[in-house]
Formats: C-alpha cells, sequence, structure tokens
C-alpha cells in the first residue's frame, strides 16, 4: 500500500501551527510591553490585527510554500527562509489593514517589536523542533528503504543522487546492476546484486518499502521481475514505460525524478490520517482496558509460571520491517525452545504454527469435563485477552487496530514471493482472516488471498466494520485459539 503524497504546504502541518502560535504570543508579548496587559483580543483594533496576521501567514504558508524542505534545511538556509516567511506575512498583512483602513490605527511600536520578537521566536522554534523531531525518531534519515534497480552506465549517478537532500528519507539497502552478472561495483555496505532471482529473493526476506527503477531508454525490461514485484506488493517508481498490465499507475516527483509509481493498493495522505486517528483513539482505550486487565491476570500467570507476565517477540512489520510485539504471556517460559517438538503437529498447511491442545499453554495440564484444556492460558486465550498489549505497539505506530497479522521471523524467512504482499501495510491486532473464523482455516495460501483482498479494497468503512464484527467474534469466542 502506498501513501500519495500530501499538498507541500500542507506536510509540514506541525510547523505551520507553531508558527501561528508564535505569532498570536508574539502580538501578545509586543502588547505588554507598551500597553501593560496581556489582553489584546479586548481590543477591537488588535482583534483586527491578530486576524489579519492569521490570514496573511496562510496565504504566505498557501502562495509561497515557505515550510516546503524545511526538514531538509541546515541553520544558514533556514535563516534565510525565515526572514522571507516574516518579509511576505509583513507585506501582506500591511496590504490588507490599509485596504481596511486600520493602518493608522495601531501602534508602529507595538507592530515593530511583534515583528522582532515573531522572527527570532519563529527561527528558534524551527530549529528547535526539527532537532526534537530527529532527537525523537520522528523524521530519520533514512527511514524509508530502497531498492536500486540500474544498469552499469546509470547505477553511479542514481546512488550519488540519493545523498542529496531530496532523498534525506530514503536510504539505499541493496542494488541491481540488470547488465551484469557478477557485478565488479561496490557501494559501501550496499548489497550489489547481478541477477533477476538474487534481487527477488533479497527484496522478497527483507525490509523493502520501495523499489526505483531507471534502465536507458530502449533496453528490454524484464518482465518477470515487475511480475513478481506487482505480486509482492511492492511500490515500484518506474522511470521507464511499463508494460499495459502493470498495474494502477500515477505520476510523481520522486526526488529529482519524474515517474510512474505503482503499487498493489494507492491511499492519500487524508485517507492514512484519519485510519490513524481511529488508531490513536482505539488505543488509548485500549491501552486503558489492558492495564484494567492486568491488574486481575497478571498475578494468575505468575503464580502458574513465574516470569514476566508480557510476553515481547520480534515479529516481521510493514515491508519486512522488524519490531516487538506485546502479548500477555500465555505460554511457559520455554515455549519457544519446545516449538521444534512439536512442528509435527502443525494443523496449519502453510508458514503458520498451530495445534490443537498445545502443552506449552499455561496450565493446560489441567483438563475440564470434556478433556480440553482448562488452564489461565487457554482461557486469556480463547478469550483474546493476550491481544490486548498490542494496542500498545498500535500507539506507538508499530500495528494498526486493522491489518494482517504480523508473521515470526522464521515464519517470514519461509515466505515465498507471492506471500509478501501481505505485509505491504502494517500488520493489525484484527483483520479480515480473524473475523472469517481463523483456526478454522488452516490453508495459508487463503490467508493470504483474504488479505489481498483486504488491502486491495480498504477504506476507512471496511476498518470499522471488521472492528464491529471482531468485537462480535470474540463475544462468541468464534474462531479463537
Amino acid at each position: 500500500m502506498y501513501q500519495k503524497s500530501i499538498f507541500s504546504w500542507l506536510k509540514h502541518w506541525d510547523f505551520m501551527l507553531i508558527d501561528f502560535v508564535i505569532m498570536q504570543l508574539s502580538l501578545i508579548a509586543a502588547y505588554a510591553m507598551y500597553k501593560g496587559g496581556l489582553f489584546v483580543y479586548r481590543s477591537d483594533v488588535y482583534r483586527i490585527v491578530a486576524l489579519s496576521l492569521f490570514l496573511a501567514q496562510f496565504l504566505v504558508v498557501f502562495f509561497l510554500q515557505t515550510f516546503k524542505n524545511v526538514l531538509k534545511r541546515g541553520y544558514y538556509l533556514e535563516f534565510v527562509s525565515a526572514v522571507k516567511h516574516v518579509i511576505g506575512v509583513v507585506l501582506v498583512d500591511l496590504a490588507m489593514l490599509f485596504f481596511l483602513h486600520y493602518s493608522a490605527l495601531f501602534s508602529r511600536k507595538i507592530y515593530v517589536t511583534m515583528v522582532l520578537i515573531y522572527f527570532l521566536a519563529s527561527y528558534l522554534a524551527r530549529i528547535g523542533w526539527k532537532a526534537f523531531l530527529y532527537k525523537t525518531n520522528k523524521v530519520t534519515e533514512g527511514g524509508r528503504s530502497v531498492v536500486i534497480i540500474s544498469t552499469t552506465d546509470l547505477a553511479d549517478g542514481i546512488v550519488e543522487n540519493f545523498s542529496l537532500p531530496q532523498f534525506l528519507n530514503y536510504k539505499i539497502v541493496g542494488v541491481y546492476i540488470m547488465d551484469e552478472v557478477s557485478p565488479f561495483k561496490e557501494y559501501g555496505d550496499i548489497p550489489v546484486m547481478g541477477s533477476d532471482e538474487d534481487v527477488l529473493e533479497f527484496i522478497c526476506h527483507s525490509w523493502v518499502d520501495e523499489v526505483f527503477i531507471r534502465v536507458p531508454e530502449g533496453t528490454d525490461f524484464p518482465e518477470i521481475i515487475t511480475d513478481e514485484l506487482i505480486t509482492m506488493g511492492i511500490t515500484v517508481h518506474n522511470c521507464i514505460v511499463p508494460p499495459d498490465d502493470f498495474g494502477n499507475v500515477y505520476v510523481e516527483r520522486f526526488g529529482n525524478y519524474t515517474v510512474l509509481t505503482n503499487s498493489v493498493k494507492m491511499v492519500t495522505y487524508q485517507q492514512m490520517f484519519y485510519k490513524r486517528i481511529l488508531d490513536i483513539v482505539g488505543a488509548i482505550v485500549g491501552c486503558i482496558i489492558t492495564l484494567l486487565i492486568a491488574i486481575f491476570i497478571g498475578p494468575l500467570i505468575f503464580l502458574k509460571s513465574p516470569g514476566p507476565i508480557f510476553f515481547k517477540q520480534t515479529r516481521i512489520g510493514k515491508n519486512g520491517k522488524q519490531f516487538k510485539m506485546y502479548k500477555f504471556r500465555s505460554m511457559y517460559m520455554d515455549a519457544e525452545e519446545r516449538k521444534k517438538e512439536y512442528m509435527a503437529q502443525n494443523k496449519m498447511d502453510g508458514l503458520m504454527f498451530k495445534m490443537d491442545d498445545d502443552p506449552r499453554i499455561i496450565g493446560s495440564e489441567k483438563k475440564g469435563k470434556d478433556g480440553k484444556p482448562k488452564g489461565i492460558g487457554n482461557f486469556i486465550r480463547n478469550t483474546s485477552l493476550d491481544e490486548f498489549p498490542q494496542f500498545f505497539n498500535v500507539l506507538k505506530g508499530d500495528m494498526s487496530l486493522v491489518g494482517t497479522r504480523p508473521p515470526t521471523v522464521d515464519e517470514w524467512e519461509q515466505y515465498d514471493l507471492k506471500h509478501r504482499v501481505r505485509m505491504s501495510i502494517k500488520p493489525g491486532i484484527t483483520g479480515l482472516w480473524q473475523i472469517s473464523g481463523r483456526s478454522k482455516i488452516t490453508d495459508f495460501d487463503e490467508v493470504v488471498r483474504l488479505d489481498s483482498d483486504y488491502i486491495q479494497n480498504w477504506d476507512l468503512g471496511t476498518d470499522i466494520k471488521i472492528l464491529l464484527k471482531t468485537v462480535v467474534v470474540v463475544l462468541k469466542r468464534d474462531g479463537a485459539e
């Protein structure tokens, strides 16, 4: 799934919001210095000035796009940009006040002081907010991984271009030189491949968000690569004319290249914004419920199997990126080591592990009248209580409320190309497979089919329907392990 670029004037809304607040605070501070009070908005004149400043800021940001590439600017360029921004805002604001016949009604000293405070505070805020974003890993160099596919003549220039500020958020994780069987080029620690099979195998089992293709005009590009990339759900930025069946394609700027971008599903920034809001709201509620549940079942888990009540495991997230997933621990501490003993009893036909009456589950030696295990581990799994700590993963952004279930590392390493498409989105706590009766589906290819259908037909309404149906499924214990 690929998120289309947001309008450049709105992309850095956080910087815009900070700038708007600083302008109003600057007006309040300047007014207080000369008038001796903080209630600037009580004045009819200064209320108009405050409103005109807000409109002037909006117009300058919209038309001049003064926050474009703000994350890529150093101290000097940011200083120059701040000067241009402030000058633009002041000129537009004074023009509006002149036509409204307010230009002679406010204090020049207050206005000049406000501009000076605004400029200094705005510049420092930009620098400070960027430092905060980088420190907290909200923005990172190489935040998205990309594989380059090109030829000997073009590869050097492409790799060099990816060091430019336009590609700040991209990290090259592999290069495929398609006209060399045994490539002699080296790019530091970046793997260099020389065959179709090598690059497809690498993409299938590595963290790869996107693929960038550029070959000389007239070059015959192997159709097997484009076909398999589509099958895997990889987002492809293509500098060549794609085949007719290449899928949904649209033109965009990719750094300093004009490309045709293809993905299994195209979504807008607004759609992903609404999905993230739904995730955050749901995660906050879920985290509160998780803490309440922990008060009751935590001691029971510990008494039956001493150790941490939360289980942390490395899972595979979107496009192969690893993360730590949390659960209430429902198995004994040595469950992972004992898994190999029971592989022959795996009831899943494919790359997942499930077995009936798993003896690794805490308290599973206790049987009910029907002969079924009745331990605390079985209880929290049958009621899906073990899944609740994943709301913390949703809040962190590793997972979504609705998505595809994240595979373990050993499962991921066994994936075929056709299986990778299910990880082209963030993994979810629930999904189409779960509400379809997960314990009744034993064919992994059927799981992939359901996940692919969800990805290709996704919209926010689908997520809401799945969430509502999940509540019903959990209450009925339908399809639970």
